[in-house]
């Protein structure tokens, strides 16, 4: 694009989006299920933004990981790892300090995701801070809430329920576990230091009972 081009509208951001993962999915869903979804994944996060400057970015990134979980249901290739879902109330705390503590010490023997019955508008204040503190590559920068849509929680071996209640659909054939953690919604730092420890031992547990 020339210095004097127009900035893409997100209508055409979102078809060059659905263009790449179209051509990553070739053969497996076509280009109108993929733009559906998009599209989709676009209006959901939409609902709760404050700030949509990489809206498009985030929902790209936000359907690829729904493609993905659409295609280990429908029997596609996939790493034949266990699938781990966190999910919490917003998504903005416990669950992205979860994923980011699993992925960080399972050393690649699990696939994991994360989920918010309601996502708030962005995570919360010092969840990177801490997540650094401890060596965990959060991808805090570019970490954001997502929402729980049924194709997630079907891939998951293992549903970790934080704070959510009832809200989260039950699967058959799923092992669920609750985490009694507390939120750190408006936590001091101090707080939220405690709760990524509290989240570390439950880790610690659950990788115990994972196969090697």
């Amino acid at each position: 694009m020339s210095a004097s081009s127009p900035p893409l509208l997100p209508d055409q951001r979102l078809a060059a989006g659905a263009a790449r993962l179209a051509t990553r999915h070739t053969g497996r869903f076509s280009a109108e299920t993929v733009q559906a979804l998009l599209t989709d994944s676009y209006s959901l996060l939409a609902s709760t933004a404050q700030v949509r400057t990489h809206l498009v970015v985030l929902a790209e990134r936000f359907t690829a990981e729904r493609l993905d979980a659409l295609a280990h249901v429908q029997g596609g290739p996939g790493s034949g790892l266990p699938r781990v879902l966190f999910v919490c109330s917003h998504n903005a705390g416990r669950s992205q300090l979860a994923a980011a503590l699993l992925t960080r010490r399972a050393a690649g023997r699990v696939t994991v995701s994360s989920a918010g019955t309601h996502p708030a508008a962005g995570v919360e204040p010092f969840i990177a801070q801490v997540l650094t503190e401890a060596g965990a590559d959060a991808d805090a920068a570019g970490a954001f809430p997502k929402p729980l849509t049924d194709e997630i929680v079907r891939v998951a071996d293992i549903v970790i329920t934080m704070g959510c209640g009832d809200a989260c659909p039950i699967v058959p054939g799923r092992r669920y576990l609750d985490w009694p953690v507390a939120d750190p919604d408006g936590a001091p730092l101090a707080a939220v230091r405690r709760i990524r420890d509290a989240i570390d031992t439950h880790i610690t547990e659950l990788l115990a009972s994972l196969p090697a």
